[in-house]
């Protein structure tokens, strides 16, 4: 088991860099065949598929200094590179570079932007 966190409200977290939060899909308990599955086995499969729940501001970038435009505001905020999941895709990712995290007594995964191998987005599916 992952990490365990005791809190209500999944708007409090924060994904940081690369980062994205996915939620894992149910996997189904029956074969095609209708051989009943026993618990865990398809938790050990190599690639996995998810729900994205968070993602994180993507790859941050060094500021550019203008020296010699002095007439220009500077900002310490940080630039990040956007990452291309978006919340509601679904994504195919590898399971071996997943940290597993259990959130309000479900089960989530941290998963790295290079782990992810394939989105699926539907537009009209949260309209």
């Amino acid at each position: 088991m992952g990490v365990l966190l005791d809190e209500k409200d999944l708007n409090k977290l924060i994904v940081i860099g690369d980062r994205i939060l996915i939620k894992p899909k149910t996997p189904q308990s029956k074969t095609k065949s209708g051989l009943y599955l026993p618990p865990g086995v398809n938790e050990n499969e190599k690639v996995q598929l998810g729900y994205v729940v968070k993602v994180g501001p993507g790859y941050p970038i060094p500021s550019i200094n203008d020296q010699d435009e002095p007439w220009k505001n500077r900002t310490d905020e940080p630039k990040y590179v956007p990452l291309q999941p978006r919340e509601g895709d679904q994504a195919v990712y590898l399971q071996s570079s997943a940290i597993e995290i259990e959130f309000n007594r479900e089960k989530y995964m941290v998963v790295p932007h290079s782990a992810i191998l394939l989105l699926l987005r539907d537009e009209g599916l949260f309209e």
